[in-house]
């Protein structure tokens, strides 16, 4: 029979937080594995050392390379692969003959741990089990001495290789945080805690739960010091929005007149299509509100709080603007395209209407690019002559409206622009919307379909009303059904002519 592989969680550094359960696999093992750095030396089998009989087989597993600069034709990522195919092998050996192998992981095997890369190439053709270990988050929480997250506050763990203003996005969008993978992340990691507004709140913790344990402010850490095996922690009471469910917010400065609530368009796409005064008024706000992937597209920066929510709370969101720009704050709402095309202008409008408690605050609206020129743009000149816009989701009005207004646009010869064509709820509209068009139009009416325009995989496609293939458009895509004076030139270019005959 064959042997059993352990994956072995050794806690983050002190022996004496090594579990009973680890420490019996480990003086009974067969086989002692472990990773190890080029020079030779393993942080995980120094923590496991006195638990290791002398005469046990011991399988040293070195990285070929740590600092991401290598030979190898694939690169860092080739080199890695093949190093674990290699480990793999070595330790399905020993599994074949009827050993067992426990292999040792610092902290939590499956938590951010090279041993996840051996149970992906063995779990499935050997017995495995996974030993869980003190992870390095807990150990740092300790020697803080602060809670990380009460009630329902939220926790984010995040690699300090990820983009800076990726960090900083992230780091105002939670209460508390841990910050792993430093060394030379780490200058980019306390610019993105600054411009989080979190820099004052963050504590360094190295080498937790050894007798080498440094804990110190984040900003008083000297950049050249810092190894890959420190943390950073945010306490989560320390954020702001964290004792919203312990007593109500107070502001900070007494307030005697409403704050101005600016709404904007962000434009369809990436930071290339957001208007200078939108990206002027967003760099003055002190708070942003919006539905989630609009709010993350705006700039992290001291001092901006970033409220974000659901797709289908619009209402509510106007009024927790609103709410906001009442007592005194500067707040933008943002929506993507323009604010006053299927955004959120209308909502603030609508809130504001029914509380007389709004009277008072100044609401303007900025614009901005919106999808159906994007669209537009790419495929020529398809808006050259009179066009409608219409949206075909019927969540705020009938289908039977939607119905009428699309014979009214066929009978009309007007170029159709189409939003919300469809969705996982709504499979049907585009075919429903073909048959109708059909109807009043020549199937060998133009229709553009652009997909994702203005980012990464955008297509477009042009098409004819009678090939649209409605099954294949989805909540990405915009639509443009043109009319009797809509054509395609020989390049493919389409457009619209400007002159109309009765």
């Amino acid at each position: 029979m064959s042997g059993r592989l352990y994956g072995v969680g050794l806690g983050p550094g002190d022996p004496e937080l090594i579990t009973l359960k680890a420490a019996r696999l480990i003086r009974e093992a067969d086989v002692v594995a472990y990773h190890a750095g080029r020079h030779g030396s393993s942080i995980a089998r120094t923590i496991a050392a006195d638990l290791i009989r002398p005469n046990v087989v011991e399988e040293q597993l070195v990285y070929p390379v740590t600092t991401g600069i290598t030979e190898h034709p694939g690169g860092y990522a080739g080199a890695m692969a093949d190093f674990y195919e290699e480990s793999a092998a070595r330790l399905a050996e020993h599994l074949q003959q009827g050993r067992d192998v426990v292999l040792l992981a610092e902290g939590d095997p499956l938590f951010y741990g090279s041993y996840m890369y051996m149970h992906d190439r063995l779990a499935d053709r050997f017995h495995t089990e996974v030993v869980p270990g003190v992870t390095s988050v807990a150990a740092a929480s300790a020697a803080v001495a602060s809670p990380l997250v009460r009630q329902t506050d939220v926790l984010t763990v995040l690699p300090g290789t990820l983009p800076e203003p990726e960090l900083a996005r992230r780091l105002a969008d939670t209460q508390g945080a841990v910050i792993l993978k430093l060394g030379r992340t780490f200058p980019a990691v306390r610019r993105a805690l600054e411009a989080a507004g979190r820099l004052g709140d963050a504590s360094y913790v190295e080498r937790a739960s050894t007798g080498r344990q440094v804990v110190l402010p984040v900003k008083d850490v000297d950049p050249e010091s810092v190894p890959y095996f420190s943390i950073i922690v945010v306490a989560g009471d320390t954020s702001p929005d964290a004792v919203r469910y312990e007593h109500p917010r107070e502001t900070e400065r007494a307030r005697t007149v409403a704050g101005e609530l600016l709404v904007v368009g962000l434009g369809p796409a990436g930071d290339a299509w957001v208007t200078p005064e939108v990206a002027a008024a967003l760099a003055e706000v002190e708070h942003v509100v919006g539905y989630a992937p609009y709010v993350n597209r705006v700039p992290q920066r001291p001092g901006l709080q970033r409220h974000a929510s659901g797709n289908t709370v619009e209402v509510d969101r106007a009024r927790h603007a609103l709410d906001l720009a009442l007592a005194g704050e500067r707040v933008a709402v943002v929506s993507g395209g323009d604010a006053g095309v299927f955004g959120m202008a209308s909502a603030v409008f609508e809130a504001a209407s029914g509380d007389a408690r709004y009277v008072g605050v100044p609401v303007r609206v900025l614009p901005g690019m919106t999808a159906v020129q994007a669209v537009a743009a790419r495929a020529g000149a398809p808006l050259g002559g009179d066009f409608a816009v219409m949206s075909l989701s019927d969540r705020l009005k009938p289908w039977e409206v939607i119905e009428r207004r699309l014979v009214a646009v066929a009978q009309a010869d007007l170029v159709l622009a189409v939003y919300n064509p469809a969705s996982r709820s709504r499979t049907t509209q585009v075919a429903d919307m073909q048959r109708i068009l059909l109807q009043h139009r020549d199937p060998g009416t133009v229709v553009v379909v652009g997909r994702d325009v203005g980012r990464p995989g955008e297509s477009l496609e042009v098409t004819t009303l009678g090939e649209l293939d409605a099954a294949s458009i989805d909540m990405r895509c915009l639509l443009l059904v043109g009319s009797t004076g809509t054509t395609v030139t020989p390049t493919g270019r389409v457009w619209t002519r400007r002159s109309v005959r009765d």
